[in-house]
């Protein structure tokens, strides 16, 4: 019997029934493909190792490349450390009582704690705050993984105590090298050809978790020498998209620079990663309408009515017929002449107005509302520009203190060029007045 339970206990512990993603998961950072420039010899990560000292580190990157397995490797290079993981996915505020608990007893013995936290974007503010006099009086060391921006997702002091190391999306190299380890430790080849094999690696996105499944599926496969062929055999892949994440960040950021560019076709191209992704309309059309403002301007100002006629389109007809409502938006806007003159002007008046913030108008152009007020001057010396032969009186606006600024600059671009004619006349015309004596 005990032969029997042996052979069964062997069969359970076989390298073949453990999951493949086990079995490739890195010991050492030597075995880690990609992320040379945090586990080099002369990497960040190394030299936390030989100086052995460690505070707070964040890993910020996309899903599956890597982030868990750094963490789990680090403990590793440091002396006479406890690690302890949790997911704040599935952790509360009393889990995080109960780690610090431990962690201070842990202290007591001589003994350095290191506490990894998986996905921390999603604790609350509150319970980010809780890490700070923790990890300033030393109980304990932090790791935390997050796919979020740490800029929007995380406290800014937690930040401020943290190394933010960005753990980058896989190279090409990278994943075949995975694949060659994938190879070694299932003790056989993969059954494809070059361009199966290649086709296999762009696939993944960059995402090793993907190419493993993928090549948990391909081991099983005969030879495939067409890449159709493999597309039919093997589960299609998720588009890499988070409506919340970075990637959704990243694209949308395309489509804007892509528009700023003129560049239709490329704008085109990520507008419809988004949309087949699900991205929602009502915010892209917000976008757009952003860009009108910030990126065309007064260059064409009609810009905002295709966009806001484009959205109304869109409202009656919904999708799928809709989405050439948003096609037409960003074509228009893509073609149109581009300026952000006036979202300097306002960068420029609102920096401006901060640093003269208590300036009172000139006098002459306060209405005097009470007897008071005309008694001590105000209003005295107006000139209703409408009165002036030219219509423009040429008189000054700013606080008296106050030297004239200039915020706005046209370009030469667009409606504006005729913008930077009518500035140029109205400033010669002012010259002129200001040095012919007032009646």
């Amino acid at each position: 019997m005990s032969d029997l339970f042996g052979s069964i206990d062997a069969e359970l512990n076989s390298p073949f029934t453990i999951p493949l993603a086990d079995r490739l998961r890195p010991k050492s950072f030597d075995e880690i493909s990609g992320q040379e420039h945090l586990t080099s010899p002369s990497g960040p990560l190394r030299l936390i190792g030989k100086n052995q000292v460690m505070s707070a580190i964040i890993f910020w990157g996309p899903p599956g490349v890597g982030k868990t397995t750094l963490a789990r490797i680090l403990p590793t290079q440091l002396n006479q450390t406890i690690f302890h993981e949790i997911s704040a996915v599935s952790s509360c505020t009393s889990d995080l009582k109960n780690i610090f608990k431990l962690a201070k007893e842990s202290r007591l013995t001589g003994k350095n704690f290191l506490l990894f936290v998986d996905e921390i974007h999603y604790f609350n503010k509150m319970q980010q705050d809780m890490f700070l006099p923790i990890i300033e009086n030393g109980t304990l060391s932090l790791i935390g993984a997050t796919s979020q921006n740490p800029s929007f997702q995380l406290n800014a002091a937690l930040l401020s105590r943290s190394l933010v190391f960005e753990v980058r999306k896989l190279t090409d190299i990278a994943l075949e090298e995975i694949i060659k380890r994938a190879e070694k430790v299932s003790q056989k080849s993969l059954p494809l050809d070059k361009k199966c094999r290649n086709a296999l690696i762009k696939k993944s996105g960059g995402d090793a978790r993907i190419l493993i499944n993928l090549l948990e599926q391909a081991f099983l496969l005969d030879n495939v020498t067409s890449v159709d062929a493999l597309e039919r055999k093997l589960a299609l892949t998720i588009p890499k998209y988070d409506k919340a994440g970075d990637n959704h960040f990243a694209i949308i950021s395309a489509i804007h620079k892509s528009i700023r560019g003129s560049d239709p076709d490329a704008a085109l191209y990520w507008l419809a990663r988004a949309l087949n992704a699900g991205e929602d309309p009502q915010y892209l059309f917000r976008r757009l309408l952003r860009i009108s403002l910030e990126d065309i301007g007064l260059s064409t100002p009609e810009a905002q009515r295709v966009v806001i006629d484009c959205w109304s389109t869109y409202d009656k007809l919904g999708p799928p017929e809709g989405n050439i409502a948003i096609v037409t938006a960003v074509i228009f806007l893509s073609l149109s002449p581009k300026s952000n003159s006036v979202y300097l002007a306002e960068k420029d008046s609102q920096k401006f107005a901060k640093k003269y913030h208590s300036d009172l108008p000139p006098k002459h152009i306060i209405n005097p509302a009470t007897n008071l007020m005309s008694k001590f001057g105000y209003g005295n010396g107006y000139q209703y520009d409408h009165d002036t032969k030219s219509g423009f009186s040429g008189q000054n606006y700013f606080p008296d203190a106050v030297k004239r600024q200039l915020f706005y600059h046209p370009v030469d671009r667009g409606l504006e060029r005729e913008f930077k004619k009518r500035l140029s006349y109205f400033s010669k015309l002012r010259s002129h007045l200001e040095k012919k004596p007032r009646d």
